[in-house]
């Protein structure tokens, strides 16, 4: 997954969508998962590339029965492919049962649940955890695996190994050799690349899956084949 608009505060980066496909082109990613903060940025890129772009819904649980009455506009009006939660950006604990009713909308939807994944005290993998269990129909990416702690990356995959549900997306967690744990571990099709773009360059996560100790045919399902298949795309 990647990311465009304008991050200032404590991030200071961006990406337009012009500079999220250069970046794409040069190092060869067909197609990313986007996701931005208002939404119709995703429609509008996803509308100039429709072969490049798959678009997230970003959604804000806080905003109740609105939230999920978009969430079904921009499915089956415009063609978006999943969610993106981040309890995180908006303050609530990821296992709240504030997101049972966009969980509910994804499961009647036959969505992948996206969500911000190593960060106390809202996005940690306990919490994940407990959502999807409480949802074992939908599919849900913990993104970045736990990010940059230790014991973070080490319970994502142990709640990966105990619930068939979630994913594991490894943009920002820096440890390689957990890449190969996950797809041994966990299983060959539940842990994918990302970018996190523009918060992380892709020559540096690219790298990561190189030297993790995956040979070639399992270093495709990484970077291509297992977010081809959760997306639908085969």
């Amino acid at each position: 997954h990647a990311h465009i608009g304008d991050f200032g505060g404590w991030a200071k980066v961006a990406n337009t969508t012009d500079t999220l496909l250069a970046d794409m082109d040069h190092y060869e990613i067909e197609k990313t998962i986007v996701c931005t903060g208002d939404n119709m940025t995703a429609k509008q890129a996803r509308d100039r590339y429709p072969d490049r772009f798959l678009p997230l819904y970003y959604a804000n649980p806080h905003n109740g029965a609105q939230d999920v009455e978009d969430l079904y506009h921009y499915v089956r009006q415009e063609g978006f492919l999943g969610v993106k939660l981040n309890p995180l950006r908006h303050a609530y604990v990821a296992d709240d049962e504030l997101l049972d009713p966009l969980m509910m909308a994804a499961a009647e939807l036959a969505l992948p649940v996206f969500i911000h994944c190593g960060h106390p005290p809202y996005s940690l993998p306990w919490s994940i955890a407990l959502l999807a269990e409480r949802f074992p129909m939908v599919p849900v990416v913990m993104i970045h695996m736990g990010h940059g702690h230790g014991v973070y990356i080490d319970a994502s995959l142990k709640m990966a190994r105990r619930y068939a549900n979630l994913y594991l997306e490894m943009s920002g967690m820096p440890m390689q050799s957990k890449i190969k744990e996950a797809y041994d571990t966990v299983g060959p099709n539940r842990i994918m690349f990302g970018t996190d773009a523009p918060f992380h360059h892709p020559s540096i996560e690219i790298q990561k899956v190189l030297v993790s100790g995956l040979d070639e045919q399992a270093q495709q399902a990484v970077f291509y084949d297992n977010a081809a298949k959760l997306m639908g795309l085969f």
